[in-house]
């Protein structure tokens, strides 16, 4: 048995510094996706009123009328592709997924730049698994993880480990899920 606690703390702790940046990643992102309906974790949303006196009805030129505009309000902007949601409504589409709604008869607009939010961004693009290797990392990590569960069970004995305290927190580990599953299914 001491041969087996040994082997536990040692693999628990470099394995755990090993994976500390991807518990961070998993974690950050995590708390993230949970919140989705509260807020957009991937992108900030900037929004801008302006108003114009480009002409942009229906009308051969309105492309040209377009490069205008994006000239006027928007100069690194690249048009992408437009439409008219309503009659006198111009929704303009452009690369990065910003885009430029303008009420046609008024000349009244609004810009809507979409800014990926540092940290968030990337560690939610590394949860979606993007890649096949990045998908064996992240099962490798997830072995990880339950290795970490399992030497857990061996790294303190008495009071504090697995017949004690210890023992009792792994039972709410495992209670409070369940009981979340009873009420929710």
């Amino acid at each position: 048995m001491k041969t087996l606690r040994k082997w536990s703390r040692i693999l628990h702790r470099d394995i755990g510094y090993f994976f500390i940046g991807t518990t961070l990643i998993y974690g950050l992102s995590g708390i993230a996706l949970n919140h989705m309906g509260d807020w957009n974790p991937n992108y900030s949303v900037e929004v801008d009123r302006f108003k114009t006196e480009i002409p942009l009805t229906k009308n051969a030129a309105i492309k040209n009328n377009i490069k205008l505009l994006l000239a006027e309000v928007a100069p690194k902007a690249v048009y992408k592709k437009h439409y008219y949601p309503q009659e006198n409504r111009i929704k303009i589409f452009l690369k990065g997924g910003s885009s430029i709604i303008v009420n046609t008869t008024s000349g009244n607009g609004r810009a809507e730049y979409l800014k990926k939010r540092f940290a968030f961004y990337e560690s939610n693009f590394l949860h979606y698994n993007p890649h096949k290797w990045w998908m064996w990392f992240s099962d490798a990590f997830a072995g990880a993880l339950i290795l970490f569960a399992i030497t857990s069970f061996f790294m303190v004995k008495g009071k504090k480990g697995m017949w004690g305290r210890g023992g009792i927190y792994t039972a709410l580990g495992f209670i409070i899920p369940l009981l979340f599953l009873w009420y929710l299914l």
